[in-house]
């Protein structure tokens, strides 16, 4: 049976109709909801240096990241974010909804 997915980020910042505005903050070990990208969105770094994916098919990716830093990433992904540093993880992820 799948998952139902949860928020993409902890707390909701800001919301029209054109963007969601998101702030990501785990300490180590804490991990997100899972959830389900159904916008593109931008992250951008405030604070880390790395984090995980854990995908619902069991495949896992650890990505580096850098304050100052920002993504662009499609939709379509569904996974839990972790944070297996060492390093508190915060980012501001905002959702393109049209």
């Amino acid at each position: 049976m799948k998952q139902q997915p949860g928020d993409v980020a902890n707390k909701l910042l800001f919301e029209n109709e054109r963007v969601k505005v998101w702030q990501m903050d785990l300490a180590p070990g804490e991990r997100s909801d899972f959830h389900e990208h159904t916008h593109p969105y931008l992250i951008c770094v405030i604070e880390g240096d790395t984090v995980d994916a854990d995908f619902e098919n069991g495949k896992s990716i650890s990505i580096p990241v850098k304050p100052g830093q920002v993504y662009y990433v499609e939709p379509g992904s569904r996974e839990t974010a972790v944070n297996r540093s060492q390093t508190r993880f915060r980012e501001f992820l905002i959702e393109i909804k049209s």
